[in-house]
């Protein structure tokens, strides 16, 4: 009924196919140069200075340090200062309100959904009383 070839071609139809991802799948990953978005992430503030990205950057800047297991080279040995997410930007929002920032910076502390932004660019947020918050994030 199907020749071998035939099978072949609806086997690979078959297998890339896929179903659509979960959000945990939507992580922002380098890969081959593609930038995934993100959906949702912990949104806290630090001082800056001299960052990863080998910037020095002050706080009344709208810069970001970006979570350590997206910010890090997917490559054995990499170097962060060599990092393509370097000057990326990316888009926050929370509640309505949104802040769009330059990643200047790695955040060792951060969890894989996390960023770390400037005292300038949280306060377009929240107050920095806050100091944590559940934000959404996408790459522009």
């Amino acid at each position: 009924m199907f020749s071998p070839k035939s099978l072949i071609i609806l086997s690979l139809a078959l297998l890339s196919s896929a179903a659509p991802a979960s959000t945990e799948a939507q992580s922002v990953e380098a890969r081959s140069g593609e930038i995934v978005a993100r959906a949702t992430g912990d949104l806290t503030w630090y001082n800056t200075g001299l960052g990863a990205c080998g910037f020095w950057n002050n706080d009344n800047e709208l810069v970001a340090a970006l979570n350590a297991p997206t910010f890090d080279p997917k490559t054995p040995g990499g170097n962060p200062n060599k990092n393509t997410l370097c000057n990326k930007k990316i888009r926050v929002t929370y509640q309505g309100k949104s802040v769009d920032v330059k990643v200047v910076d790695r955040c060792p502390g951060c969890n894989a959904n996390a960023l770390d932004l400037s005292p300038a660019a949280f306060k377009k947020l929240a107050s920095l009383d806050k100091g944590r918050i559940v934000g959404t994030w996408n790459w522009i």
